[in-house]
């Protein structure tokens, strides 16, 4: 099993990323996913999940309408788009694979610096 994060970087406040999520070894149609994210110091934030086939997503009040989870089970990946990104958006980023309401896999993370 494998969840491969990518797509991080230093970015500068107001501009944009997308991170990837590739997953393999897993039926990863039958998941829902979540992005989480992890800062210097803080404890661990769920960010978004979007739910196995796509059709409902939830969001972090912090980030609402400024990032957008989407996944592609054909392409066995999941998305988060970050618009408008603040110094605050600062972390790491972990995707997860979630069923029945607890976590089974997670990637290792990709780095998010927003910095001017």
């Amino acid at each position: 099993v494998q969840l491969v994060e990518s797509g991080g970087g230093l970015v500068q406040p107001g501009g944009s990323l997308r991170l990837s999520c590739a997953a393999s070894g897993f039926t990863f149609s039958s998941y829902s996913m979540t992005w989480y994210r992890q800062a210097p110091g803080k404890e661990r934030e769920l960010v978004a999940r979007i739910s196995s086939a796509g059709g409902t997503t939830n969001y972090a009040d912090s980030v609402k309408g400024r990032f957008t989870i989407s996944r592609d089970n054909a392409k066995n990946t999941v998305y988060l788009q970050m618009n408008s990104l603040k110094p605050e958006d600062t972390a790491v980023y972990y995707c997860n694979a979630e069923r029945f309401g607890r976590s089974f896999y997670q990637g290792q993370g990709t780095q998010v610096t927003v910095s001017s």
